[in-house]
């Protein structure tokens, strides 16, 4: 093997990707634009309930009740209603998130020492942010009760409830920015080596300096390696730059090791650098390359527990994320990132990036080799 050879094919492919203007805006610009889209677009912390309130009682109660919701900084009363219809308009036109109808007799009722019922109208159209309308709206009313009962007895009444002091570790505000924004990181990097290598090959036909290349004393692994350095590389180098970017712009904690960080990198490079390789060798267009990069995006995507519970999946797709190296590589992040544990904790999610990379990236070299002899 030539060191010198694959040297002038890695700085020759370097002067290409950096000649190319749309290159640059994909490997310098596009990163960090995702980056802040997703990192501020990708939350599901509800910071604003848009309440719509139906009073037919008109007391100092139900004005007690409303002020109940407005004091905790979540829900904001948008809309007075006049009449149900008018709250069902509300309701079908998105312009709240919920309604509350208080009843004519709400005031007397409570003044009785009885229960006064409080319908609460929330949009599920968003099922999961509904039920988190639905948790808040219920610690609301459960503050209401107990102000309401000090009041009429004069004493503190409890319910028998546990007393639970609940601690959060790793993520005490449970800011969903801790979560997501590690993601975010794993897929640029998967989004960016797929896409960048898929056309390395490609180029080179369209250009018509394959045949130049296949004359040459190059092997052929020589020529893989010297194509997949240069983006080994340049992921390394976005890595770090979105590294960054999280811990100094969103303030995400890394409580783990770098260099284990940059090693699962490494790992998980292989395969998406294989796989790019693979979707080079089975095209003959870069538009074609793209479209079929793009249908392996969604797939990693969708089957790594980025946003949706893997153990919330059926159990066949269970078994396959087993295939999917972005899933070990999203748990490596977010461990690190979060809790700081090493290289004893993760040795089975590195194991397995090793084990999928390996495979991947040797069938991608044994492709090649089929399609330059």
């Amino acid at each position: 093997m030539s060191w010198l050879r694959i040297r002038e094919l890695v700085r020759k492919e370097f002067i290409q990707l950096l000649s190319d203007r749309r290159n640059r805006a994909m490997m310098f610009v596009f990163p960090f634009i995702q980056m802040l889209i997703f990192g501020y677009v990708v939350n599901y912390d509800i910071t604003n309930i848009r309440v719509a309130v139906l009073d037919y009682s008109r007391t100092a109660e139900s004005r007690k009740l409303v002020d109940s919701f407005t004091g905790s900084k979540i829900f904001h009363i948008t809309h007075n209603a006049a009449d149900e219809r008018q709250m069902a308009q509300l309701l079908l036109q998105q312009k709240v998130d919920m309604g509350i109808k208080i009843g004519q007799d709400f005031a007397s009722v409570i003044r009785k020492g009885q229960t006064a019922p409080v319908q609460i109208l929330v949009d599920g159209s968003m099922s999961n942010m509904a039920s988190v309308r639905v948790a808040y709206t219920a610690s609301v009313l459960d503050k209401f009760n107990r102000e309401e009962l000090h009041e009429l007895y004069l004493r503190t009444m409890n319910y028998g409830k546990l007393d639970a002091r609940i601690r959060t570790w790793y993520n005490p505000n449970l800011n969903s920015q801790y979560f997501f924004v590690p993601g975010i990181v794993a897929v640029l990097v998967m989004i960016t080596s797929f896409i960048l290598t898929s056309i390395a090959i490609i180029r080179e036909k369209e250009d018509g300096t394959m045949e130049q290349l296949i004359v040459t004393p190059l092997k052929s692994y020589e020529f893989i390696i010297g194509k997949t350095i240069p983006y080994i590389l340049l992921s390394l180098g976005q890595m770090a730059a979105v590294i960054v970017l999280a811990i100094y712009w969103f303030e995400i904690p890394l409580e783990g090791s770098i260099p284990l960080l940059f090693l699962a990198t490494c790992l998980f490079l292989l395969s998406t650098l294989g796989i790019g390789l693979y979707i080079s060798t089975i095209s003959s267009t870069k538009q074609q390359a793209m479209m079929t990069s793009f249908f392996f995006i969604l797939p990693f995507f969708m089957l790594s527990g980025f946003v949706f519970p893997i153990s919330n999946m059926p159990e066949v797709v269970q078994w396959l994320t087993y295939l999917n190296p972005l899933r070990f590589f999203l748990v490596i992040l977010r461990v690190i990132f979060l809790k700081g544990v090493g290289f004893d904790v993760l040795w089975p999610q590195y194991l397995a990036l090793t084990i999928l990379g390996t495979i991947v990236f040797s069938g991608a070299i044994i492709r090649f080799k089929k399609r330059l002899d």
